[in-house]
């Protein structure tokens, strides 16, 4: 379980204004979304202001070959206006897309200083789903990535890994649970010992989450998947007898963690992996790979089971006590979590030129 020290949690002398800029946002369901939701929540109860520069404040069209997400255009010209207009102490850019590239690009134009975080496994998912060396693509990354006065990761296998790709400036920020939204439902004759298990996977429903591991097991009872993504359909021929759910929100979701056996989660990707917590939260053991993520998260706690064989783990995972599941989870506390990303924050030294920047616009992916 990642640790956070006493000083990591120091909260910021003053209250500061916050600009969060994000190619994931609602409607797309993912652990990106929902943590940049819940950070915007936990720093404004520490009385700190936050605007969200996200793609519903844009002309948007869809990814290719996954219409679910929306790709902002022409981001440059609207990115200075709404920075200029919020005047923030700090800039902090979550994600490598449309929006974080012009973020990016004018805060170099105006020398101002920014952080960003390392969420997502673009070049393993490029790689799965179009055959992209990964190399490529973890250069690009890199090279966005290292202007930033930190580069905040859940983990710190993650951290230690993007170290060994040639990542500066590492910072970690871990991750937290709602626990009054995810908690453990009361005890019934439907979750009673004796009844056919109830396996939940909840996620997007793409290729790199490697779903197929999950409901290609040899298990009693029912498998559920919640969410969804450009692999539903192709999933839902090939497994009639699993049941798909779609995407779910709240205590609609709250309430399919709670009522499963078990929370299966065979992704060999994530870099952190929040639904974890969030079943533990509701005291549903996990079962998973021995990979960063689960690892991180888990390791040998007994809330589950880690297995380089998937069946292994999900048996064994039902042995786990619920109670423990959800005592495990309350030390992730997003409090917490928020100062962390605080105390990574780079503030400004100066006030946001409100004037357009007349200096040469730099490459879209060059430092």
């Amino acid at each position: 379980m990642t640790q956070i020290s006493a000083q990591e949690t120091q909260s910021a002398p003053e209250k500061l204004r916050i600009a969060l800029v994000t190619d994931a946002a609602p409607p797309q369901v993912n652990g990106v979304v929902r943590t940049l939701k819940q950070l915007g929540k936990e720093l404004e109860q520490l009385g700190h202001k936050i605007t969200y520069i996200t793609p519903d404040r844009f002309r948007t069209v869809p990814l290719p070959t996954y219409k679910e997400i929306r790709i902002a255009l022409g981001a440059k010209r609207r990115i200075a206006q709404l920075l200029e207009e919020f005047r923030p102490d700090a800039i902090h850019i979550a994600t490598e897309g449309p929006l974080g590239l012009a973020a990016r690009r004018y805060c170099l134009n105006n020398g101002l200083s920014f952080t960003t975080s390392f969420h997502t496994r673009f070049p393993e998912y490029l790689h799965a789903r179009f055959r992209v060396p990964e190399r490529w693509t973890y250069a690009l990354v890199r090279r966005f990535h290292a202007p930033a006065k930190a580069v905040m990761a859940a983990t710190p296998l993650l951290i230690s890994e993007l170290e060994g790709r040639g990542f500066k400036n590492l910072r970690l920020w871990s991750r937290g649970v709602d626990t009054n939204l995810f908690k453990p439902k009361p005890v019934t004759t439907t979750n009673s010992p004796g009844k056919e298990p109830l396996w939940l996977y909840v996620g997007r429903v793409a290729i790199e989450k490697n779903i197929d591991a999950f409901l290609g097991l040899d298990l009693p009872g029912t498998k559920k998947v919640v969410g969804d993504g450009p692999r539903l359909d192709f999933l839902k021929r090939k497994y009639p007898t699993s049941e798909f759910a779609g995407p779910l929100f709240g205590e609609e979701l709250a309430e399919a963690y709670a009522e499963a056996d078990c929370f299966v989660f065979p992704s060999k990707t994530d870099t952190f992996g929040l639904v974890l917590i969030e079943a533990l939260a509701s005291g549903t053991p996990v079962a998973a790979y021995p990979v960063q993520g689960p690892l991180d998260v888990i390791a040998d706690a007994p809330v589950g089971r880690l297995d380089k064989d998937l069946k292994t783990a999900c048996l064994a995972a039902l042995e786990a006590d619920p109670e423990t599941c959800r005592a495990y989870a309350m030390n992730f506390s997003w409090e917490a979590c928020s100062r962390q990303f605080l105390s990574n924050l780079s503030k400004r030294s100066g006030e946001i030129d409100t004037k357009t920047s007349k200096g040469p616009t730099p490459a879209v992916i060059a430092p």
